[in-house]
């Protein structure tokens, strides 16, 4: 393949980043979704088999510190695995300058703790876990890469398969190297290296061969990370430590032990992103006191003893023959005219009056009130604001009086459920005005 060449119609070619036995990985520019991607080539001679297990075991994961997979296919150049692009390049780089300050060991280490927690929870071993195949991204962020020899944990993983070195001898568990089935304690041992390494800046065994390291990983018991560098931070050391134990019972079961041993929260798996909004609900308010009660009672009779008076004048004022409606309330009195007077406390109102044909009773004479059938004519009068009113008719002298109508105010409390409701009623001239209030 050649720069500037296309595969599967889409992924243009853009730079060679790796080329091994068995694949080589471009830096390919997506132009369906318009974006950069890894795209790993199978090579002619490869395993096949083991190429498409890589390609179903990464696109069963999705979580921050594991690699993503975004395509799959097999072309005239082979079969192919669109993945995500990762910039910031691989621990194996970063190591190549020594050890990692211990602030920043720590925060990779949880990284790596964490992409092995989602595989493991899946029930998936990596098998191959290395430096190289931690990768980062932009934001500096570790995340596991290369599953091409993950498995299901009850998957049989030996030395070799098919004339090829199953793992990386350096960082190969003991029960891999004896051929014994790998398993989430086997990943959690190659973490063991890799945190060894990134403390002290050399790897726990070294070897002339890749046999020779294997035996070395079974027999030999590696050195205290206190021994290469004395200030190492205790509990660093202590995991490392017990994640290279030989025996893979006494070693931290998986990732989430790691997780716990380092300190991070489960939290860092996957969660589903929140759609509703978190309500804080107030709590209810506390009773008041009985005392305050009784006086918020006896307020609210008080209250309520002042609208029903109110509403006694009210009706009066609404309902005598002739009143003129109070402001703000329409008059349904027929061919009354009235209007508010300057004085205070009195109201000019047109009282009804009969006569005989045009002219009223002769001067001097009292009117005797009686039903007759004639023509009605407004006459003006001022309206004290008491019971008993005097109506003086302006052309005679005669006194008319007219008398309030009766007025009934019943106030009846009622408590249900530690409620006080209190209902008052007006009765006058015929009208009905009650006014409610709880308290």
């Amino acid at each position: 393949m050649r720069q500037g060449d296309e595969v599967a119609g889409r992924y243009r070619l853009d730079d060679l980043r790796g080329r091994g036995p068995m694949s080589e990985v471009w830096r390919a520019h997506d132009r369906t979704l318009d974006r950069t991607v890894a795209l790993k080539i199978l090579a002619p001679t490869a395993d096949l088999a083991r190429f498409r297990r890589e390609a179903q075991a990464s696109a069963a994961l999705a979580h921050e510190n594991v690699m993503r997979v975004y395509d799959y296919g097999e072309d005239a150049a082979g079969p192919y695995m669109a993945l995500e692009w990762l910039s910031g390049g691989t621990l194996e780089d970063r190591l190549a300058g020594g050890a990692i300050p211990d602030d920043e060991t720590h925060r990779l280490a949880e990284g790596i703790a964490a992409g092995l927690t989602h595989l493991h929870a899946r029930g998936l071993v990596h098998r191959d876990l290395k430096p190289a195949n931690v990768l980062f991204d932009e934001e500096g962020r570790p995340k596991l890469g290369d599953f091409g020899l993950a498995r299901a944990a009850a998957g049989s993983g030996t030395l070799t398969e098919a004339g090829t070195v199953l793992g990386t001898a350096a960082y190969i568990s003991p029960e891999q190297a004896a051929g014994e089935p790998a398993g989430p304690a086997s990943d959690v041992y190659s973490f063991g290296v890799i945190l060894f390494r990134m403390l002290t800046g050399a790897l726990p065994f070294v070897g002339d061969d890749a046999f020779a390291l294997a035996e070395m990983h079974r027999h030999t018991p590696p050195p205290a990370v206190e021994s290469l560098r004395g200030d190492a931070p205790p509990e660093l050391a202590a995991l490392t430590a017990a994640a290279l134990q030989k025996d893979p019972a006494q070693r931290p079961a998986d990732g989430e032990a790691l997780l716990a041993a380092l300190g991070a929260a489960s939290a860092s798996h996957p969660v589903a992103p929140e759609t509703d909004e978190t309500r804080v609900l107030a709590p209810p308010a506390p009773p008041a006191p009985a005392g305050r009660q009784r006086r918020g009672t006896a307020l609210a009779a008080a209250a309520l003893l002042l609208l029903a008076a109110a509403g006694g004048v009210l009706a009066w004022a609404v309902t005598r023959p002739g009143a003129s409606a109070p402001a703000g309330i329409l008059s349904t009195s027929s061919g009354a005219n009235t209007h508010r007077s300057g004085s205070v406390g009195t109201t000019q109102v047109a009282l009804p009056t009969t006569q005989h044909g045009r002219h009223g009773p002769p001067h001097g004479k009292k009117r005797k009130h009686k039903k007759h059938e004639g023509t009605t004519t407004a006459a003006a009068t001022t309206v004290p604001s008491n019971p008993t009113i005097p109506t003086t008719i302006p052309g005679t002298s005669t006194a008319t009086t007219e008398t309030t109508p009766t007025t009934t105010t019943t106030t009846t409390p009622t408590t249900t459920a530690g409620v006080t409701t209190t209902a008052a009623t007006t009765s006058a001239g015929g009208t009905t005005t009650t006014a409610t209030g709880t308290t």
